[in-house]
């Protein structure tokens, strides 16, 4: 398998400290709100990073955080923590607030088939984890006192900026407009480790510690949990790549201070959902979550299959015209799947080409794109029913999209309806092929790669197909 490394800027060979198994971290919700369909692009991704190592034989360890103290407004580590401003929001206590909205995103996990890693920490339960890693980085005279807080000096590194190469006065959030710099810092790029009650007075939730009651900051936590759950070395992180700069960066600057060792090799980033408007946030616009997609009639799990048709490492533009398409595309596929029979033996010397082509889509860079192309051509494949499915079964416990359930449910419904089981399985092998083309043109145009758009428009004009784009989606026409 080879997996773009965002440290590297390569897409490298994946390789395990330890033969066989894989330490995964991944950057949990601050739930503080609703999460937005953003958001949960980058658990999508990352769930089927997980599910396609197991796939592939690896033991996979993970981990994950719960931000239920510490996330400021400002990543510069200023505002108010975002769990007070949610707590004053709904005139609810902090803790009220955590608990209901964990539970608001674990059940949006679950109608998206999002798996949750064998490890959950919320940040408050490590209170001492987080003291103890700060007060070794104050040993190693890594990290200082000033104004009641504790830093960590980034002076002390030989490099601080490695995700990037840009200019340090651009990457320097403490000074950037509109952020007010903390005087309190030796340097502009230092960040807080621990707060204490001078500074926030009217913080509810507060520790005792060496340094006076107070709380930790965001940055430490995704470091003290990571070492304490997963080791000393780290084979995996994962993220949305909004948090590359400075979250990740400070990760990596106060656990290898503390460690005294390289730590985490591989680093995957997921790349923006964005609207028309600019990158999706809970500040603008209509609010999107899945609540709301269920409530204007969609399946979560059409959200999920719009996703997996563009690379984790593109942009991508959402519309409910991109998910309509998406949506089409796969009730056709549910109801082809539909119509082939449930009896019989796979024969899986006639299954291993299909499946050795979703292998290659997955081991290049998780490309699930190329995945949904391989699955398409399952259904449109000349083997028997048995084979089919067992294809598709095999392929959606990594895409994890529900295929042959749903298929199943339709299947069920028109027998009691006397119905034919799939009328849209009477479709042939050339109209599927238009319609898997039209998802992928469709997503092209989410992602702004209109010349990839205007080709497989093209290749369709070509073969005597005209498509004809409306505000409900795209139809064609056979000539």
């Amino acid at each position: 398998m080879r997996l773009y490394n965002s440290l590297t800027h390569t897409k490298d060979e994946f390789v395990t400290h330890f033969p066989g198994v894989v330490t995964m971290y991944t950057c949990g919700p601050t739930v503080y709100h609703f999460a937005h369909i953003g958001n949960l692009r980058t658990y999508i991704m990352e769930d089927v990073l997980e599910k396609y190592l197991r796939f592939s034989g690896y033991q996979v360890r993970r981990a994950m955080n719960i931000t239920d103290v510490g996330h400021l407004t400002s990543d510069a580590d200023t505002g108010e923590d975002k769990m007070l401003k949610g707590a004053k929001r709904e005139h609810k206590t902090v803790m009220e607030i955590a608990a209901f909205y964990t539970d608001a995103f674990f059940r949006d996990c679950g109608k998206l088939r999002i798996g949750i890693p064998g490890t959950v920490v919320p940040a408050t339960s490590y209170i001492p984890q987080f003291i103890e890693m700060i007060s070794v980085l104050l040993e190693k005279g890594y990290a200082y006192e000033a104004n009641g807080n504790v830093y960590f000096d980034t002076s002390k590194l030989k490099e601080y900026y490695v995700f990037n190469k840009q200019n340090e006065e651009d990457l320097a959030v403490g000074v950037r407009e509109g952020v007010e710099e903390d005087l309190s810092k030796r340097n502009k790029c230092d960040f807080v480790l621990w707060f204490t009650k001078s500074k926030f007075e009217d913080q509810e939730l507060k520790w005792d510690s060496p340094w006076g009651v107070g709380y930790p900051g965001w940055h430490i936590e995704c470091s003290a949990i990571s070492v304490n759950t997963l080791g000393e070395y780290l084979d995996l992180h994962c993220g949305g790549i909004d948090n590359a700069f400075p979250h990740h960066t400070n990760e990596i600057a106060q656990s290898e201070a503390y460690l005294g060792h390289p730590w985490c090799r591989q680093w995957f980033h997921v790349l923006h959902l964005n609207t028309n408007d600019g990158k999706m946030s809970k500040s603008k616009g209509e609010f999107l979550t899945v609540d709301l997609l269920e409530k204007k009639g969609y399946d979560p799990l059409v959200y999920r299959f719009f996703c997996l048709l563009s690379h984790y490492r593109k942009a991508l533009v959402f519309s409910w015209e991109g998910l309509d398409n998406a949506k089409v595309s796969y009730d056709k596929l549910v109801s082809r799947i539909a119509g082939w029979s449930r009896d019989g033996k796979p024969n899986l010397a006639e299954a291993d080409p299909y499946l050795a082509a979703f292998r290659d889509a997955m081991d290049n860079d998780l490309n699930t794109a190329m995945a949904i192309t391989a699955l398409f051509d399952v259904a449109k494949a000349k083997v028997d029913d048995a084979t089919r499915r067992w294809l598709v079964g095999q392929m959606d416990s990594v895409l994890s999209l529900g295929l042959l359930e749903a298929a199943d449910r339709v299947s069920t419904a028109a027998d009691k309806d006397g119905a034919e089981a799939a009328p849209a399985a009477e479709k042939d092998a050339f109209d599927l092929e238009i319609e898997q083309a039209i998802a992928e043109r469709a997503a092209a145009k989410k992602a702004r790669d209109f010349a990839r758009a205007d080709e497989i428009r093209a290749a369709l004009a070509a073969k005597g197909v005209t498509l004809t784009d409306t505000p409900q989606g795209t139809t064609y026409t056979r000539n």
